[in-house]
């Protein structure tokens, strides 16, 4: 330390000199506080440069090691996937400009039957209800049995009328004369046709643009059909480089499942609930004495909202399996409040499908036995870990 400071030009302070003795202790100890710093600083410069990977683990699954990408890179990531996407979704659009006519007819296929069900059903009623005006009169030109052979295996469509006979065209009619109407006389006649030729089966549009409003619609939806693994395929193009290997192999694992289960619910709301909700609608009609006259957009929308309704509401188990993996929601809790469960699915099916208790009773049953399903399959992934 002395000689540190006679190095700089300075020396302690002796007896005999100006400066106070106080002022020299605080120099020196200045000085011998430089003088250790350095000697640590030029031992560090010295030394060999430690291995850190022997005190910091490496993550061989370190999806984001070596990553360079900026945060505007990561966005025009993004945007070159979305890209993608919207031209897989304009070439499906293209395709079904091309299928759209035959689309609409499929969908409207479960109106027009339950239509002519309707029609049907009320016109044999009104068969059945007839009675002569007087006693001995003439009675109904044919049986029930024909009449019901006519409707099933012919496809045909009836109505119920009354003629007087003699005033038929061709019919040589007596002179005119200066009579009340003969109701008394009257006598029951059947007008046959082909049941997808009945008016009342057909259904309308209220002005000329509609017709093609429902067109490009439904050229929309076979799009959106189409194109709708491409665009999800993009979307996970973009989302799996920040998953790791396991969280990777669960969404290869449910991405199937889910998709199963959706057109699991759209198909059992086309093909079978539909038949139900429609024939207690018209019913509703008959009841209150109302002849239903459905626009196609209005059935369209319908189309949409009960399918998708029912697809979305089939990914329950996967919600419950997701919820309990995450450690949000266990499956003991699952267990334990399954009556408050049970509310929440009546309650959600009554949201996801129309005002009726038809199909919120055929959505809700079928969640509650997923619901137990999800129970048991949360308990299962749990078990084989």
């Amino acid at each position: 330390m002395p000689e540190t400071a006679a190095a700089l030009g300075f020396c302690p302070p002796s007896p005999g000199s100006g400066l106070p003795g106080r002022a020299g202790v605080i120099l020196a100890g200045t000085l011998n506080r430089i003088e250790s710093i350095g000697f640590r600083c030029l031992r560090f410069r010295l030394s060999p440069v430690p291995d850190m990977t022997a005190v910091i683990p490496v993550d061989d699954d370190d999806l984001f090691e070596g990553s360079t990408m900026t945060f505007g890179e990561h966005l025009e990531e993004l945007r070159a996937c979305l890209i993608r996407g919207g031209i897989g979704l304009v070439v499906g659009v293209v395709i079904g400009f091309f299928v759209a006519k035959p689309v609409v007819h499929l969908i409207e296929s479960p109106l027009r039957r339950a239509l002519g069900d309707y029609y049907t059903e009320r016109a044999i009623e009104a068969f059945d209800a007839w009675q002569p005006r007087r006693a001995g009169g003439a009675t109904l030109p044919y049986t029930r049995s024909e009449v019901v052979d006519a409707v099933e295996r012919h496809g045909l469509s009836f109505d119920l009328r009354e003629v007087h006979p003699g005033r038929l065209p061709g019919r040589q009619r007596p002179a005119a004369a200066e009579k009340p109407f003969d109701l008394e006389s009257l006598e029951p006649i059947l007008l046959w046709q082909p049941l997808a030729r009945d008016s009342r089966v057909s259904i309308t549009t209220l002005s000329a643009q509609e017709a093609f409003g429902i067109y490009v619609k439904a050229a929309l939806l076979v799009g959106f059909v189409l194109a709708g693994p491409w665009i999800l395929y993009q979307l996970w193009t973009f989302v799996a480089a920040g998953l790791y290997p396991h969280e990777k192999r669960l969404v290869h694992l449910f991405l199937p499942v889910s998709t199963g289960l959706f057109l699991a619910g759209v198909g059992l709301a086309f093909f079978f609930v539909f038949d139900f909700v429609l024939s207690y609608l018209l019913a509703f009609n008959e009841w209150l004495g109302l002849d239903p006259d459905p626009r196609i957009s209005e059935w369209l929308s319908f189309v949409l909202i009960l399918p998708v309704g029912f697809g979305l509401g089939f990914q329950l188990p996967l919600v419950m399996v997701f919820l309990d993996r995450l450690g949000i929601v266990e499956s003991e809790t699952f267990t334990s409040q399954w009556r408050t469960a049970l509310v929440v699915i009546c309650i959600t099916a009554a949201i996801l499908t129309p005002a009726d208790p038809y199909s919120m009773l055929f959505l809700a049953a079928p969640l509650a036995a997923l619901y137990f399903g999800g129970i048991g399959l949360c308990r299962y992934t749990n078990a084989s870990q």
